[in-house]
């Protein structure tokens, strides 16, 4: 369990809610970890039970029929998710695609997604990487031409989160080729949409809980009116959103690093070697010691990249330090402490063995750990 006795960032309420949140998790999601992995993903009934314990997009606004309550609650949910060891894609949708349906909605795109949303009734993506652009967002290739009062979707994406399960996808395309970034717009397209198809779940090296897709669309007909935002300030709302992407990928690999520590000292109190127990070497403590001073410095800087973010303060520079710092810190996290179990680390029965496949993508995802020293190089 995390200790969040000496946190900063959370008051009363939070703390409240994390009981709730570790409740739910302790009867919907634990026991069915391993399904969930060899499935490929979560299915629809945690889905619903979070959204009936309010634990989906907490953040909408009570006139949106949310609970309108602040991002440390979706960082309370983010941590122990991740802690718990679960790849779901529950904080997509509670930190990334609601803010765009609530933030750039039309009356009649809120009305008509963030009650689905939140009830857990609709699962959604957003698609932005193609097989021939990663981090590199202003080279996608995917158009949404005006025909009319609609947009013809042509186009693939890959590596979407969420791709198996979305009822909505916000697909990031070109409605004005010839303009380049500055053509680019936010357009929702609903599962079921002819010509909009969903490829293979695709197989990752972690994070199999968590249904990543291939998505094509060829001719896929859609209203002008399912422009999510301005047209033609798609790249500019995806900026826009950044800084609490980048920060939720830090707060999970945060509690993700905490996790992978905790095991690793369980482990070593309870394994013996040469008459003792392997935490009693010196190499052992003095690796364990050094890890947890990086812990120490860890939770102190979320924290208070956590309150900046909440007042508003967090730049888009801060955020991709913290996602860089705290993505590398879970991998020498999680690497050290599956070498402390020795063998066993590498056997998929031990939690650490899947701490340590799933912490690999953090460094890439939400743009990889050199883009993040690209951008932070830029603010100084």
């Amino acid at each position: 369990m995390l200790d969040t006795a000496h946190r900063t960032a959370y008051n009363d309420d939070h703390e409240a809610f994390r009981d709730t949140v570790r409740k739910v998790f302790s009867e919907h999601m634990e026991p069915y970890l391993d399904d969930h992995e060899a499935d490929g993903l979560v299915p629809r009934k945690a889905w619903k039970a979070l959204g009936e314990a309010g634990m989906l997009c907490p953040t909408v606004k009570e006139e949106n029929g949310g609970l309108g309550l602040d991002f440390g609650f979706n960082c309370v949910l983010a941590e122990e998710l991740a802690y718990m060891g679960s790849s779901a894609g529950f904080t997509l949708q509670n930190d990334i695609t609601v803010n765009y349906f609530e933030r750039l909605g039309s009356e009649e795109q809120k009305a008509k997604y963030l009650p689905g949303m939140i009830s857990g009734d609709i699962i959604s993506a957003i698609a932005m990487t193609e097989p021939g652009t990663g981090s590199d967002l202003q080279g996608i290739k995917t158009t949404a031409i005006e025909d009319g009062n609609h947009l013809v979707v042509n186009g693939s994406k890959t590596y979407i989160t969420n791709g198996q399960n979305a009822d909505v996808v916000i697909v990031v395309a070109k409605t004005n080729p010839a303009e380049g970034a500055k053509g680019t717009s936010l357009v929702l397209v609903d599962a079921g949409t002819p010509g909009f198809e969903k490829g293979r779940n695709l197989d990752k090296i972690g994070q199999h809980s968590a249904d990543t897709s291939e998505l094509f669309f060829a001719d896929v007909r859609v209203p002008k009116t399912n422009i999510l935002g301005g047209e033609g300030r798609g790249f500019i709302h995806l900026m826009e959103e950044l800084p609490q992407e980048r920060l939720s990928i830090a707060v999970s690999a945060q509690a993700g690093a905490q996790r992978a520590f905790d095991e690793a000292v369980n482990f070593t109190k309870d394994r013996k070697a040469f008459g003792t127990t392997v935490f009693e070497f010196q190499n052992t403590k003095f690796t364990l010691a050094d890890l947890k001073a990086k812990l120490q410095v860890g939770w102190a800087h979320l924290d208070w990249a956590i309150a900046r973010h909440l007042r508003g303060e967090l730049t888009t520079d801060e955020a991709s330090a913290a996602k860089l710092w705290h993505t590398e810190m879970q991998w020498e996290m999680v690497d050290a402490c599956l070498q402390l179990h020795g063998g066993a680390g590498y056997m998929n029965e031990y939690a650490i063995a899947r701490l340590w496949r799933d912490a690999r993508v953090a460094r890439i995802y939400g743009g990889t750990s050199e883009i993040m020293k690209e951008v932070v190089s830029r603010a100084i």
